[in-house]
């Protein structure tokens, strides 16, 4: 292989690229091998046509699709390789200029990596959030817990109120039709939950266990199946059961059972301090994400369209993979709410850019403070997340490959990097 460089405008590289004969005719003999299963000619079984018999008859061509594939990202992959300067953020555009059975030259132009013109990240000043708790925030987080820990009740001497779960069967019609999903039976709904149509949840509260009862509504104007959107429905509703839950009293008793405290007031400065620690994590976050924001604001960078449209594609599949593990798919999302897939990805542009220029800024950080981690400090972290995991340190490491010992070390750096940036600048 031989190949040139061309630097082009804005950051992007042309690359010219001969072929050793040798290794394009080993990619051509291995696309035959590919694909030979596929040829039937008379005198030959299928997949049993020799390569001779086949480029006579059709021509080497029909193999040059399939050996393009197998060649082309190792020979421009051993480019990158050599050439370690050349960073690229995207795809690249490849380009055949020469083919045929013995040659093949060909072109890639690449968009890299933007120059970064870091500007001042050291004598800078920043406000960080106080942290304060209320007893308030104390209070309904110790709720919380003593809701999570209550009974539901069966109930049967009293009509049904918001905050009891009741069990309905219900048929719903417009216009006298029953309409598809309308129709439930023993189906669980917690009265004031808003889960429901408007109007629909208000007009149970009040029936008793037995109880048939019609209930009018209206579907939103703006609901998600446009057939019923706007429409008058009659549900037909039967109570079945009613029942509510009995939430424990705040006392010594119920604190051993939601916690490992034995008194309200251990458990009391238990929850206030990791709502402190909470809130003074997210108040370092913030920090951080202003230090980053306000040294890429003293920056100079073009970011190229091409890193945009790929976080924002990033982005969507996260969001879609996220739907996905929740058990719903991504087209009946985009169905049901009337989105399209092109609104997210309006809507996630500024976010988009604003992560790239974060990375960016991040990236010319490191390479100007250059902050050292030895193999010393990532084991102590490992022995730290040992402990943690209360296993010895020979067991733990066990799960330790390399990728994951690079993934310590990133982690590290950028907790130094911040450090740096801390004791560097005025924090307030």
């Amino acid at each position: 292989m031989s190949y040139t460089v061309e630097n082009l405008e804005k950051n992007k590289v042309k690359i010219v690229v001969k072929v050793d004969q040798k290794d394009w005719q080993d990619a051509i003999q291995k696309a035959y091998e590919k694909t030979k299963k596929d040829y039937q000619l008379g005198g030959f079984r299928k997949g049993h046509v020799p390569f001779k018999v086949l480029a006579n008859t059709y021509g080497v061509g029909i193999f040059f699709e399939d050996a393009l594939d197998i060649i082309l990202p190792r020979e421009y992959g051993a480019v990158l390789d050599k050439e370690t300067q050349i960073d690229p953020v995207d795809r690249p555009d490849i380009d055949i200029l020469a083919i045929s059975d013995a040659t093949l030259e060909f072109s890639a132009v690449v968009q890299c990596k933007p120059d970064f013109k870091l500007g001042a990240y050291t004598g800078l000043e920043f406000k960080k959030d106080s942290v304060e708790v209320s007893e308030e925030e104390v209070n309904a987080e110790i709720n919380a817990k003593l809701d999570e820990a209550g009974a539901w009740i069966p109930v049967t001497d009293r009509p049904a109120k918001k905050g009891d779960q009741v069990t309905i069967d219900y048929s719903g019609s417009v216009d006298g039709v029953k309409f598809e999903g309308g129709t439930a039976e023993k189906q669980t709904l917690l009265l004031g939950s808003g889960n429901f149509i408007p109007g629909f949840e208000e007009q149970v509260e009040g029936m008793n266990i037995g109880e048939d009862r019609d209930i009018t509504v209206k579907f939103p104007e703006e609901y998600h199946e446009k057939s019923l959107a706007g429409k008058d429905a009659v549900f037909a509703i039967k109570l079945h059961e009613i029942t509510f839950k009995e939430i424990p009293a705040l006392d010594d008793e119920s604190v051993k059972d939601i916690s490992e405290f034995d008194t309200v007031a251990d458990y009391k400065e238990s929850v206030k301090k990791n709502i402190a620690e909470k809130k003074n994590s997210e108040a370092e976050s913030k920090l951080e994400n202003d230090m980053i924001e306000a040294i890429a604001k003293n920056s100079q960078v073009e970011i190229p369209q091409c890193m945009i449209d790929n976080q924002i594609e990033d982005m969507i599949k996260e969001f879609e993979n996220r739907l996905q593990y929740q058990g719903l798919k991504a087209e009946d999302y985009y169905k049901y709410t009337g989105m399209k897939r092109e609104d997210l990805q309006t809507q996630y542009k500024d976010m988009a850019e604003k992560n790239v220029l974060f990375r960016l800024t991040l990236e010319a950080l490191l390479k100007a403070i250059q902050v050292p981690v030895s193999d010393e400090e990532i084991d102590d972290k490992i022995a730290e997340m040992a402990k943690q995991a209360g296993r010895s340190v020979e067991e733990y490491s066990k799960y330790i490959n390399e990728e994951y010992r690079n993934y310590l070390r990133n982690d590290l750096i950028t907790t130094k990097l911040f450090e740096y940036l801390k004791n560097n600048n005025t924090i307030k």
